[in-house]
């Protein structure tokens, strides 16, 4: 989440293993790497504004390896604040995620065509 916040794609994507799976809200999947890193490039070039991301929940199961992390994101669209729910899933194996499902719940769509 600091990563995400402090817009530091680098660090992000330093978690991922060179196979991960991330789904995205929207249903698009991105599988590897370079693929993941694409997918998450318009959000950190500012594509979106300054996005932040405020923790609102976390679950840890360290046997199994997955967490489940719920947040608030809040950011500027089109010149006004807004903000949505959502959660991810990250599975992991070791210290790295193999997968991450994000999932969203806002009262409208608020990118088309992402």
């Amino acid at each position: 989440m600091e990563s995400f916040n402090t817009n530091n794609l680098d660090d992000v994507m330093a978690f991922f293993s060179e196979g991960a799976i991330y789904d995205e809200f929207n249903g698009r999947r991105n599988e590897g790497k370079d693929a993941i890193r694409r997918a998450l490039e318009p959000q950190f070039s500012g594509n979106f504004g300054v996005m932040q991301f405020l923790d609102e929940d976390l679950f840890v199961d360290a046997d199994s390896g997955k967490v489940m992390v719920s947040w608030q994101c809040k950011l500027e669209l089109k010149g006004q604040p807004v903000s949505w729910h959502g959660l991810d899933l990250l599975h992991f194996n070791g210290d790295t995620v193999v997968q991450k499902l994000t999932y969203a719940k806002s009262k409208a769509p608020l990118f088309h065509d992402c």
